[in-house]
């Protein structure tokens, strides 16, 4: 069994998670499964989310209900909600989880890759939430809403801009829905998770010199003191979500860059700026035609320099990580998160 806190308050409650299949869904789907749950798992992969729910089943006893669906799809979307909520009775709990990653310098990008990153993280994140509020206002216990931002959406990062720019219409949307739901019984909790060791550079979206962008983003995500847990992180989600809590930022280093942005935005900005300097350069790899590569034709790529050294730092706890949490067969981007 996951090492899971013993609360029972979402006991017998209906729960749907977007993007569940792998990585953070994954592991919030399964902390709602042990507190008594019926859990929903969302995903776009048919294989992917047969893989989660045998995992689910293994590491907490319950069998999920599964639904594929691509949350970029609004009739798709609103017909899953509504089918979930039929089969289990109502909805009380909901998240939207479902995102893309895409690792590269804005000069390798098009705008193809912001409207790729709106569609899944935003658009996909209003289309749940809208389909789901009606099934919310009607439940007995109060419906709960959860929107998974990132430490993107509390300052623009580098080399990951149609993510930040996705991820911080995900927090105004969090915060717009928690104020204007004040009263009906129905609280929404934004949660902004910072660096997780998910296992999700396998599944992320890299352009530019690709091999060295999945090089430091791997071994950052994956490295000590700097990244978290992911399954305390998927822990304190739903402990927020439990405790109807308006906003969490996880990480120190999230809650520091989020103070920080706050206090002094233009030093943030400029020091952001210095940070760029050293990530690689928007040149294409040879033979790659500028075109975007998945972590999973990545991962053997030869390189060198810094970039490799930091991949190093924080490739094993990410590749672990990236095992244990569904991450490794390619497949279509629906919850890099």
């Amino acid at each position: 069994m996951v090492g899971i806190g013993s609360k029972k308050d979402l006991s017998g409650q209906s729960a749907l998670v977007t993007g569940g299949s792998r990585g953070l869904g994954l592991l919030i789907a399964a902390r709602l499964a042990v507190r008594g749950c019926q859990v929903a798992v969302v995903a776009r992969d048919e294989g992917e989310l047969e893989r989660a729910g045998q995992w689910i089943e293994q590491h907490t006893g319950v069998t999920p209900l599964t639904r594929v669906c691509d949350v970029r799809d609004e009739a798709a979307v609103a017909e899953t909600v509504r089918a979930v909520a039929t089969e289990q009775n109502g909805l009380d709990v909901v998240v939207a989880n479902a995102g893309v990653i895409q690792v590269a310098p804005v000069a390798a990008l098009d705008a193809d890759a912001f409207h790729d990153a709106m569609a899944t993280i935003f658009d996909g994140a209003v289309q749940v939430s809208l389909a789901a509020l009606p099934h919310l206002r009607e439940s007995s216990a109060g419906g709960r809403l959860a929107l998974i931002g990132s430490v993107g959406a509390l300052l623009a990062v580098p080399h990951l801009l149609p993510y930040s720019c996705a991820k911080a219409a995900v927090g105004a949307l969090g915060e717009g829905l928690r104020s204007e739901l004040a009263g009906t019984g129905v609280s929404v909790t934004t949660a902004h998770p910072g660096l997780m060791r998910t296992g999700s550079h396998y599944q992320a979206e890299f352009g530019g010199e690709a091999s060295r962008e999945f090089a430091w983003f791997s071994g950052l995500s994956g490295a000590p003191v700097v990244s978290m847990d992911a399954e305390r992180a998927a822990e304190r989600i739903v402990r927020a979500l439990e405790r109807r809590r308006t906003r969490i930022v996880l990480t120190p280093a999230a809650r520091a860059a989020d103070l920080a942005h706050g206090v002094a935005p233009t030093a943030v900005t400029r020091l952001a700026g210095a940070a760029n300097r050293f990530l690689p350069a928007a040149g294409d790899e040879a033979g790659t035609g500028g075109r975007i590569r998945q972590g999973h034709a990545l991962k053997d790529a030869p390189r060198g320099g810094w970039a490799e050294k930091v991949r190093r730092l924080g490739s094993a706890m990410n590749d672990c990580a990236a095992r244990r949490y569904n991450q490794m067969t390619p497949g279509p981007p629906t919850s890099a998160s």
